[in-house]
Formats: structure tokens, C-alpha cells, sequence
């Protein structure tokens, strides 16, 4: 064995005597720690304004999001008044959707009405060429020669008021419609307690500000409207 061999045999064996029994090298606690599981290694302490930090980004972001749909995409209305009864009631919050929205039989809408000058809620019943007959002596309404679904309709005879535009009058109790282009005719669900194209003409098309397509509250029908 050459010398620098047994110079190295050496001080290792000097090493290990001065190690007492049981004593562990600082390289060895560092290398049991990396070995460690991650759920119990010592961790760094938390940072507590980096956390908030990150909370607040994390909120404002949201908010921002929130912000931009209601702004772009929808809305929140209130329903006032009964004329809706009883698919919708007074008090009633509906989200709107708007954005590239036309108009469709059979959709709940929110009308700006300059006739009324407030904002109206009412239901499509026909488009721009649509032929609507409604009729208070058998109590229906057609459009285009076919009857409409009435399920949503008040559970009620339909009356004849006096308001009523009588120049679509056709025959007694019988009003006749030719919705024009770009107009819409549209009528409460509760017949007998709302003013709609019967009385106040046809809606311009740019007058509806879009559909009503959910219910916030009241939260026991939270929920699609149709």
C-alpha cells in the first residue's frame, strides 16, 4: 500500500474517533431531510402579504369578469306590476340576455316604451310579417291560422276593453294584426290586466332590449324562464 493511502486510512480513522457514538454529520441531516415525505418537511414561513396580495388580484379579477358579462352579455330587470301573472309576478329579478338579440315568438322581452315611457315586460306573439288574430268571442289567439300554446296564459276568459285600438276591429270581439317589418306585437300572459300592442300599437324592434332567460329571485323559483 503506498503512502498517500495510508495517510488517507488514517485520518478517517482519526475522524471516527472523534465522532462520539450516536453523533449524526450535518451532511447526513440534510441529506435525511431531502428524503423526507413533502408533508413533513419543514416548511418556509407563510407570507402574509404576499397571500393577501394574491387575494386581492384574485378578487379584483372576478369582479372585473362579473362586471364585463353584465355589461356585455346580460342584465339584471325587475319586474313590475302583474301583467305577467302568472308565469312572472311583481317583484321578480330576471336576468336579460341582449347582445345580437332578435326577437322571437314565444320570448319573454323587456321594451323600452316611449308610448308608456317606462320599461315594459311582455311576450312576443308575433314577428314582422305575421298575421295575429285575437279573438275574445272563443277566447284564443292565432298567428299565421294556428293557435298559439297558451299554458303560460292567465287562466281566464279573455275580456274585450274599451281601450283597444278598434281599427283592427274585423268583426265584433275580433281584432286582426299584420305585424310590419321590423315590429313586433306583443301581449301580457295575464290578458285582462295588461297594456300591450292591443292598446299601444306595435313594438319596434330596436325598442326591445332583449330577452328575459333566468329568475334570480324570489330564490323558491330561482330558475329558466320561458
Amino acid at each position: 500500500m503506498d503512502n498517500e493511502n495510508k495517510e488517507n486510512i488514517e485520518v478517517s480513522e482519526e475522524e471516527n474517533k472523534d465522532k462520539k457514538f450516536g453523533e449524526v454529520s450535518e451532511q447526513a441531516i440534510e441529506a435525511a431531510k431531502e428524503a423526507e415525505p413533502e408533508d413533513i418537511k419543514e416548511k418556509p414561513p407563510v407570507d402574509i402579504k404576499n397571500e393577501l396580495l394574491e387575494w386581492a388580484e384574485s378578487f379584483v379579477f372576478a369582479m372585473f369578469v362579473v362586471i364585463f358579462v353584465f355589461t356585455f352579455f346580460l342584465r339584471v330587470v325587475l319586474v313590475d306590476g302583474a301583467s305577467m301573472n302568472d308565469t312572472l309576478v311583481d317583484k321578480d329579478r330576471l336576468v336579460l340576455t341582449h347582445l345580437n338579440y332578435t326577437p322571437k315568438d314565444g320570448d319573454i322581452v323587456i321594451i323600452n316604451s316611449d308610448v308608456l315611457q317606462k320599461t315594459i315586460i311582455k311576450r312576443v306573439i308575433g314577428t314582422e310579417g305575421d298575421t295575429v288574430v285575437v279573438n275574445y268571442n272563443d277566447n284564443s289567439v292565432t298567428v299565421n291560422g294556428e293557435k298559439i300554446k297558451d299554458e303560460h296564459k292567465k287562466n281566464e276568459f279573455m275580456l274585450e276593453k274599451g281601450y283597444f285600438d278598434i281599427s283592427y276591429r274585423v268583426s265584433d270581439g275580433v281584432y286582426q294584426y299584420e305585424v310590419p317589418k321590423d315590429k313586433v306585437f306583443v301581449m301580457g300572459d295575464n290578458r285582462n290586466n295588461s297594456r300591450d300592442s292591443r292598446e299601444i300599437g306595435f313594438i319596434d324592434e330596436d325598442d326591445v332590449l332583449g330577452k328575459a332567460v333566468f329568475r334570480l329571485y324570489p330564490m323558491d323559483n330561482f330558475g329558466k324562464v320561458d
